[in-house]
């Protein structure tokens, strides 16, 4: 059985509770695609945390707080909130890591955004107020988490569009952040109306893919079952 490690959110995150709802989801989903999800914790030092890496089998980036604007070369923002140094030092060290061990990593929401700042690309700070036409893409808190707000375009001949099996698919949508510039090395995999990333996805990576979007809160659809599943058997065969 695969080890994952799932990154997590402080015990201080400001929507805790909303946070905990969707980790919980996400160890369901790992745990029901075969794999064996196991926490990794804030707060170890940088030689802890690289012998505890060194035994996954693969990373799964979870969703949270908006990250430290200063990483990706921006200024401060007043609808930036959630920030949590430490998981931000985590979790950049992990996209890092991963990427250069060719280590199978999947990124869900803020996963998808730390994935890009890590690799040296930059967000929207705030979608409503810096990417001008943008439709609402911030449908939490409110509304339920599995309400699927609006479709996305998935590229043709990307990982995404192998698992999916699907060019259109509606989403569900609970960000205010996105990314701007792609990281280099970084493909865009599905696109909103709009023209925001809704996937990104690293070429020639055993399997390296972020999603904007939250399939964990989709248990239900074949489709997001999918997504784990390949994840899950990626690393399983990244083990081997």
């Amino acid at each position: 059985m695969s080890l994952i490690g799932l990154t997590i959110h402080p015990a201080t995150a400001p929507d805790r509770a909303e946070l905990d709802t969707l980790l919980a989801n996400i160890i369901q989903a790992v745990e029901r695609a075969g794999g064996l999800p196991v926490l990794i914790p804030l707060g170890l030092n940088d030689a802890t945390l690289r012998k505890l890496y060194a035994r996954l089998d693969g990373v799964l980036f979870s969703g949270g707080g908006d990250i430290e604007p200063a990483h990706y070369r921006a200024d401060a923002h007043p609808a930036v909130g959630g920030v949590a140094p430490e998981r931000d030092r985590v979790e950049l060290a992990l996209v890092r890591w991963v990427v250069a061990d060719s280590k199978p990593f999947f990124g869900i929401c803020r996963g998808m955004q730390v994935l890009n700042v890590a690799l040296g690309g930059t967000l929207y700070r705030d979608l409503a107020s810096e990417y001008p036409g943008a439709p609402k893409h911030d449908f939490y808190p409110g509304l339920p988490y599995d309400y699927r707000s609006h479709a996305i375009q998935v590229e043709e001949d990307s990982l995404l569009s192998k698992i999916l099996g699907e060019p259109v698919l509606a989403v569900n949508s609970l960000h205010h952040q996105a990314c701007h510039d792609l990281a280099s090395g970084l493909q865009v995999a599905a696109r909103a109306a709009d023209g925001v990333v809704e996937a990104v996805e690293l070429p020639r990576h055993p399997f390296g893919l972020a999603v904007q979007w939250h399939p964990e809160c989709l248990p239900d659809a074949p489709e997001m079952r999918r997504l784990f599943e390949a994840f899950i058997a990626a690393a399983g065969a990244n083990r081997d």
